[in-house]
């Protein structure tokens, strides 16, 4: 592939290794560059999310919902432990799509005390577009790397966050 190109980590690196040529760099390289891919990516990706009128948070209560499958709903607590977040915070997300027609509350059949978080037709067809948009944005952004690449990195990628999550030092 030839020679990279310098980028703003090799500078920042290059620095440290003039004031500290006594510190290895190599991983201070990766997780910069890594750093930066996931702020540059984000963005991209948000920039979708913008353009059909939801924030990240929306749309990944809406894919949650229509992934789970037929009927599309879930409780509000099951939607908060899948998105790693606080029962105040998933109120506050599902008042808002519930305002705009995408979900609906329903009371749970199997006890008249709990609730159903529904998507409705409105919200089925908004995510069914937007996640269609989203994959393809996706696509393009590692379309820069060959078939090959892009299953390395999936694996070195993956070895890499299981031993995190994991506890591993």
């Amino acid at each position: 592939m030839g020679e990279m190109q310098s980028d703003p980590v090799d500078a920042i690196v290059g620095q440290w290794r003039q004031e500290r040529p006594d510190l290895e760099l190599e991983a201070m390289a990766v997780i910069g560059r890594l750093g930066r891919l996931f702020v540059i990516a984000q963005r991209d990706i948000e920039a979708v999310f913008a353009a059909h009128g939801l924030q990240r948070g929306e749309f990944d209560v809406l894919a949650a919902l229509r992934r789970s499958g037929e009927p599309f709903e879930l409780n509000p607590s099951v939607l908060a432990d899948t998105l790693m977040m606080s029962r105040a915070g998933m109120t506050g997300r599902l008042d808002r799509l519930e305002s705009a027609g995408l979900v609906r509350r329903i009371a749970d059949a199997a006890d008249r005390r709990a609730v159903r978080v529904a998507l409705t037709d409105a919200g089925r067809a908004l995510i069914d577009k937007v996640v269609t948009a989203h994959t393809e944005n996706e696509t393009r952004i590692l379309s820069v790397l060959s078939a090959q690449d892009r299953k390395d990195l999936d694996r070195i990628v993956r070895v890499l966050l299981g031993s995190l999550e994991h506890g591993a030092k």
